[in-house]
């Protein structure tokens, strides 16, 4: 029978070299699990922005929705970006329209309550919720855009979207302009201003010039 007490006894008894090289090893442990962790967090936080939301989130009314895709003539083969898109209502009604929807938000609540939104209607096989931030996605396959933010944010994104959308494709904005970019149609609808405009071919040239 193996005496135990022998055992641990070797075991403790290290030659000064092997406890030098126990300690290494820890030491070299250590470090290996603090990068890994490093690592970890910043995969995390790189996946998920960290920016907060630039405007209070309010929700559009039905109604100032339907206009807004009306005044846009939204149809089947459309491919809708909303920016800032909330709980998802408008790229859910245009994928009801038969056309494809894309949300952006920043705010991961409101993207979790816009992909509640795609479920329940039914709609995920044409509708996509994006937590980006919207001054930094992609916007070139989109041909209708949807605005609900505030003044200066869309004087921000007007040399984005004359320089990224193709010509012929189509703005509505809730209740704010874009400075002098003047609107070819001004609605009101159930206490609402909505704002509409086409890209024309010399506003890429003209956003180059600002």
């Amino acid at each position: 029978m193996i005496d135990m007490r022998e055992g641990c006894a070797r075991c403790q008894a290290m030659t000064p070299n092997e406890e030098k090289m126990t300690s290494t090893r820890t030491r070299i442990l250590s470090l290996v699990l603090a990068i890994g962790l490093v690592q970890a967090v910043a995969a995390q936080t790189a996946q998920s922005p960290t920016k907060q939301p630039d405007v209070i989130y309010v929700p559009t009314r039905q109604a100032v929705v339907d206009a807004m895709l009306k005044v846009a003539s939204v149809k089947a083969g459309d491919v809708v970006y909303d920016l800032g898109c909330g709980d998802g209502r408008i790229v859910v009604s245009a994928a009801k329209l038969g056309a494809r929807g894309i949300g952006i938000d920043i705010d991961p609540q409101r993207v979790a309550e816009a992909n509640e939104n795609v479920q329940r209607n039914g709609v995920g096989d044409r509708v996509k919720i994006l937590n980006q931030d919207l001054f930094t996605t992609d916007l070139s396959e989109a041909n209708v855009v949807t605005l609900y933010l505030l003044p200066t944010l869309n004087l921000r994104l007007r040399p984005v979207l004359w320089k990224t959308l193709k010509p012929g494709s189509r703005v509505v904005s809730h209740d704010f302009d874009m400075g002098d970019w003047k609107p070819e149609q001004t609605l009101n609808v159930d206490g609402a201003t909505i704002y509409y405009w086409t890209i024309t071919p010399d506003l890429a040239k003209k956003a180059e010039a600002k």
